[in-house]
């Protein structure tokens, strides 16, 4: 069973001075690798022939690169040998040339020698895993900067004894031990983040013992609870609950504070001590409703799922698309921007910024595996506009939080109904056509 537990650093001072070039150091390093891919890709599949300087002659990107110790230069060196004497997977991908490179990059820039060789080679492969997020429907990698990288991981070396923690080439640390690690798990990696109140570890332990959580068949479903996120209240269930959104950063008060500290940041000059103590301001009330909402998260999530239920039905929701911005309305005689709804989508989007849904669904999939409790994730298209009545669909069947039939003229709570039509959904994913209505309430 692979876990991770998360523990506060007490580093000294040369520590934290360290870490932080380091982070420094592997942000350049992972910009560089990425400028590198992006230029060899160019060169090779886009720009087409060129001229060699040395044969005067003309090349083919495809057969000869023009930089050669690139992301993409030489791949074919130096492949493994089988018992039969071939070459092995001779070709090599890009993420394995930039970690051969590894050494040459030590060699032209000293202080990069000073960092660990696992957190080097954990850095190219962080930015392998961007370009295979990207190939599966995901956006393009994109150039980092010290907002949104802020963390380093190590795979070997670390050591744990009580309440002190060696990671290799920073040496022994305190950390705050909030809970102990369990007999029988190892150490399999190890990642360091930065924070606003300091720095966290997080450790990835495993023990193959035992035996990792077991979810119940969906075969074996008998009783499901529907859940509807929402912005009014952050979750409707098909029995009938509801569960306060406490809006954490779109009150009045929250909206009040961030505006005074951050005024205060922009009337601070430009490079500043005084800046920067005023923005650190500014990342401690970021860093506070962050914490507040993963509580109720926590607290929301375990509500949930401790139900006497086998399995929680989820709308599948495409968060990301439902905060895009509105398309672009050009009048086609005068060539002037139309009004798009974008400035009344924008606070739709920071509500629902701060409902957290995805984090919230996260969770709630997290403790259902724990409890051996199936989630059913389904398509919630036109579950608040059916009725349960009649099976109409009508988009003027629902005005705000109230539902009217405009047909049959059957009325009730607009997300209560459309809850328990994802609950009848699953129902009838789990049992087939013969789920009757109300099955489970």
């Amino acid at each position: 069973m692979l876990t991770n537990y998360v523990y506060k650093l007490r580093q000294n001072q040369t520590q934290d001075l360290k870490m932080s070039n380091w982070v420094d150091m592997l942000r350049s390093h992972y910009n560089w690798c990425l400028n590198d891919r992006i230029t060899q890709y160019s060169q090779q599949f886009l720009q087409g022939n060129y001229c060699e300087i040395r044969t005067k002659s003309e090349a083919c990107p495809l057969t000869s690169c023009v930089s050669r110790n690139g992301a993409t230069g030489s791949p074919w060196k130096s492949g493994k040998i089988d018992k039969d004497g071939k070459i092995k997977n001779p070709r090599r991908n890009p993420g394995d040339i930039q970690i051969t490179a590894l050494p040459e990059l030590k060699a032209a820039r000293p202080w990069f020698a000073g960092i660990d060789s696992t957190v080097l080679q954990q850095n190219v492969k962080r930015l392998d895993t961007a370009y295979k997020n990207f190939f599966e429907g995901r956006r393009f990698p994109k150039f980092k900067n010290r907002s949104n990288f802020t963390s380093f991981t190590f795979v070997m070396g670390v050591k744990i004894q009580g309440n002190k923690i060696y990671l290799p080439k920073l040496g022994w640390m305190r950390f705050h031990n909030s809970r102990p690690i369990p007999i029988g798990f190892t150490i399999k990696a190890c990642t360091v983040r930065k924070r606003q109140n300091g720095w966290y570890v997080s450790i990835r332990i495993e023990d193959k013992s035992v035996p990792d959580y077991t979810t119940k068949p969906l075969k074996d479903v008998v009783k499901v609870v529907g859940c509807d996120m929402g912005i009014t209240k952050l979750v409707h269930l098909s029995d009938g609950a509801q569960i306060e959104n406490p809006k954490f950063s779109t009150t009045k008060k929250a909206k009040r504070i961030l505006r005074i500290r951050q005024r205060r940041v922009s009337r601070k000059a430009k490079g500043s001590k005084n800046r920067k103590k005023a923005a650190q301001k500014v990342g401690f009330f970021h860093q506070k409703i962050s914490d507040k909402r993963q509580a109720h998260h926590w607290k929301v999530a375990n509500k949930i799922v401790e139900r006497k239920i086998d399995g929680i039905a989820l709308e599948d929701l495409n968060i990301s698309g439902m905060m895009r911005r509105c398309r672009v309305k050009i009048d086609e005689k005068t060539g002037r921007f139309l009004k798009n709804g974008q400035a009344k989508k924008k606070g739709l989007n920071r509500s629902i910024s701060d409902a957290g849904w995805g984090e919230l669904i996260l969770k709630i999939e997290y403790l259902a595996v724990k409890q051996g409790k199936i989630v059913i994730k389904i398509n919630p298209k036109h579950s608040s506009q059916e009725c349960r009545n009649c099976g109409n669909i009508d988009k003027s069947n629902r005005d705000g939080e109230k539902f009217i039939c405009a047909k049959c003229g059957y009325h009730e709570h607009a997300d209560i109904g459309a809850v328990k039509t994802i609950r009848d959904r699953a129902l009838k994913l789990v049992r087939g056509d013969s789920a009757k209505p109300g099955a489970c309430t």
